[in-house]
């Protein structure tokens, strides 16, 4: 399951709405949908993640951050490091060969310590 999946799901089921209606509200395929929640397709299109906005009434910073998830939700990712480092090379396999055998907090502490390397740093 990708992120924008999880929660998409989440509110489908927090508002009661069952997949088969919001596929036909939306007029997608209950399989696309399905296969959106569970990850077994690659990122939704701007339009159709503008959709569930308006269909969930999500507005400003929601909005903001489901577009986000969308973005960040493709289930095979390919990180080319061709011009980058051996460093960055060696980290985009090492990801690569470990993530599958990585528990929810060892997840959570990598994405943590990506999130604290990518901050701004403040100008001295």
């Amino acid at each position: 399951m990708t992120p924008f999946g999880a929660r998409v799901r989440a509110l489908r089921r927090a508002q009661g709405v069952t997949l088969k209606k919001m596929a036909a509200d939306l007029q997608i395929s209950e399989a696309y949908l399905s296969a959106l929640e569970h990850g077994r397709r690659g990122r939704p299109t701007q339009i159709l993640v503008r959709q569930i906005c308006g269909y969930f009434n999500i507005i400003w910073d929601e909005a903001e951050a489901l577009e986000n998830l969308a973005r960040l939700s493709h289930p095979r990712v390919v990180v080319d490091t061709a011009g980058l480092s051996p460093t960055a090379t060696e980290l985009a396999n090492r990801l690569a060969e470990e993530i599958g055998g990585l528990d929810e907090e060892a997840l959570d502490a990598l994405l943590g310590a990506l999130d604290a390397a990518a901050a701004p740093r403040p100008r001295e």
